[in-house]
């Protein structure tokens, strides 16, 4: 079956002093099936959400891809969109229409000067051509969705004055706006505790068994992997290093880069045994 993403030989580059252009990503091929969660793991700096950029056609000035192709399987039976080649106006129909992303921070992904129920209900009118009544209506909707507690009365809330788990789930529902096929979230729950990282690694689930929704999850955590995804793609410098189903890599890493990743997870020491009588 064709992938819903399939991205081939990315290159991404920026310019050096003296002229030229060195890569930041370099031959990144990975590809993601409908309804299917795909985790991008690798150290800070790896070139993880670079990759992601790449994907919208956001990597930041001077920077550009200078290879490689981004495809996104169409809706029927047409041939995949190379993404790389579309126009920006086009871009901006894909963006939060078909692929959607949830970005790391969201205090400052939001925008603190606008509600939270002004941003998704402008990101619905952006994707529905509906009445700002009828948007409203649909972000508070979108709001339940995501298990924000009295939504309704959270539209009129401003970004600061949520918590770090009701920010995140508030860029979800913004980021489901425009129904998309896809969802790139990076680093999703890496400001919260853990109690909270839990609580939207399983929404996320729930969002993808409920809307068929498919996740490249973009994360340094494998024990978050190990818990969401289907599939694994291991970066290390910008490259691909390895890409494995999730049991297989956890059972037999094939890189050594993957291997210390794995030995880098905490794991519990052996219980103590109990101090006999008079020992202290």
């Amino acid at each position: 079956m064709t992938p819903l993403l399939d991205v081939r030989d990315l290159e991404v580059s920026f310019p050096v002093r003296g002229g030229g252009w060195t890569p930041v990503v370099s031959g990144v091929s990975l590809a993601v099936g409908r309804g299917e969660v795909v985790g991008l793991v690798g150290e800070s700096g790896s070139g993880k959400s670079m990759t992601a950029l790449a994907v919208l056609g956001l990597v930041p000035p001077p920077g550009r891809v200078t290879a490689g192709r981004v495809l996104l399987d169409g809706p029927g039976d047409g041939e995949p969109a190379d993404l790389l080649k579309l126009d920006e106006r086009e871009l901006r129909r894909v963006r939060g229409g078909r692929v959607a992303m949830v970005f790391q921070e969201p205090a400052t992904a939001l925008n603190p000067v606008y509600t939270i129920g002004f941003q998704i209900a402008e990101a619905v009118r952006a994707h529905g051509g509906v009445s700002r009544r009828e948007a409203r209506a649909e972000a508070a909707r979108l709001l339940e969705r995501v298990a924000v507690a009295d939504a309704p009365r959270r539209l009129d809330s401003y970004p600061h004055q949520l918590s770090g788990g009701q920010r995140q789930r508030a860029m979800i529902a913004m980021a489901l706006a425009g129904r998309p096929d896809l969802l790139l979230a990076d680093e999703p729950t890496t400001a919260l505790d853990v109690t909270l990282q839990a609580q939207i690694l399983e929404l996320l689930d729930e969002l993808r068994r409920d809307l068929g929704l498919a996740v490249l999850l973009i994360t340094h955590d494998l024990g978050v992997v190990a818990e969401t995804c289907d599939r694994v793609v291991v970066m290390s410098a910008g490259r691909v290093v390895e890409t494995a189903g999730v049991e297989e890599l956890f059972r037999a890493p094939a890189h050594p880069y993957t291997r210390e990743l794995l030995a880098a997870l905490p794991r519990l020491a052996p219980a103590a045994a109990a101090p006999g009588p008079g020992e202290f």
